[in-house]
Parts: structure tokens; C-alpha cells; sequence
């Protein structure tokens, strides 16, 4: 599971060079594409790596109420449907250029994205209709969460 989550945390950073359309296509087909290469659904839809990459459209991209514990705490993968909830295409390339996240979000894979790319992303999440509720909040270390939860610490080397 460690290893899963691992590539679909880092896999993204093969992307740019992996996905961009040669003639710069914009499209919600591109953004499916992308979202599936780029490993959005691995962690911000419900159920995807259970179905064995099984979309399934209405929960496509709503968040994740299943946790990622560390050092940092505990946070979860956000409704995409509510990031781009009015914002411009523009708006939501200049914040996929820009926006930090905890971890394991892999935001600068994010930032390294083609902006045709980000387009057509922006497209395929606008594509997939009600954006529905927001995941739970981000949970500072020491707070038990009230869902289940990954844990993702580091290994500690045993001491002597």
C-alpha cells in the first residue's frame, strides 16, 4: 500500500514530458487523460483505486473523506469540483501555477504542468457537474481524526 501511494504521489512528476499534446490541444478529453496520468483521481476521488481505475462520475474528483496522517497532521484530498467553483480558466491556471499544499500532495508537480494541460484539466473537472460538499479539514498533528485515515510516517531508525 506504501509503495501505491507512493507512486501515485510522485507519478506525476513524469507528466509534463508524459502528457502535453504535442499541438497544445485543449479539451475535456485531454483533461480526462490528464487527470488520470497526472494521478488526480488517486487521491481525490472516493474509491478509485479500489475499483481498480473504475471513474465513476458522480463521485469523480469530490474529495476523499479517508485521511493522510503524518508529521504535518492530517489532511485530505480537496473537492477539485469546489477549487475551480467560480474561477475563471485563467484564475485556475495562475492558481495551479502557484498554490501550496501539505503533504502528500504533490503540488509541484502541479506547477510543472503545461498550461494546456491545466486547461484542459479545468475543462474535464467543469465537465463533471455539482461540485457537492467539501472534504473534511486539514488536522493539526495530534488530533485523532473522526474518518479513517492513511498513516504516512517516516521510518525511524532504531536507536544504539
Amino acid at each position: 500500500m506504501t509503495l501505491k501511494l507512493c507512486l501515485a504521489a510522485f507519478g506525476a512528476a513524469f507528466l509534463p514530458l508524459a502528457a502535453t499534446a504535442e499541438d497544445g490541444t485543449i479539451s475535456v478529453e485531454r483533461g480526462l487523460q490528464i487527470s488520470i496520468i497526472g494521478g488526480c483521481h488517486d487521491c481525490h476521488t472516493p474509491r478509485y483505486s479500489e475499483t481498480e481505475g473504475k471513474i465513476d462520475p458522480v463521485n469523480a474528483l469530490i474529495g476523499n473523506p479517508v485521511g493522510f496522517q503524518g508529521p504535518w497532521g492530517t489532511t485530505y484530498a480537496a473537492n477539485l469540483r469546489l477549487t475551480i467553483k467560480g474561477e475563471s480558466e485563467d484564475d485556475f491556471v495562475e492558481f495551479a501555477k502557484t498554490f501550496k499544499a501539505k503533504p502528500p500532495m504533490p503540488y509541484f508537480n502541479v506547477h510543472a504542468m503545461d498550461e494546456s494541460d491545466l486547461r484542459s484539466l479545468y475543462l474535464y473537472i467543469g465537465s463533471l457537474g455539482e461540485p457537492g460538499n467539501p472534504a473534511p479539514e486539514a488536522l493539526p498533528p495530534g488530533v485523532a481524526p473522526p474518518t479513517p485515515y492513511v498513516v504516512m510516517a517516516p521510518p525511524t531508525m532504531p536507536k544504539g
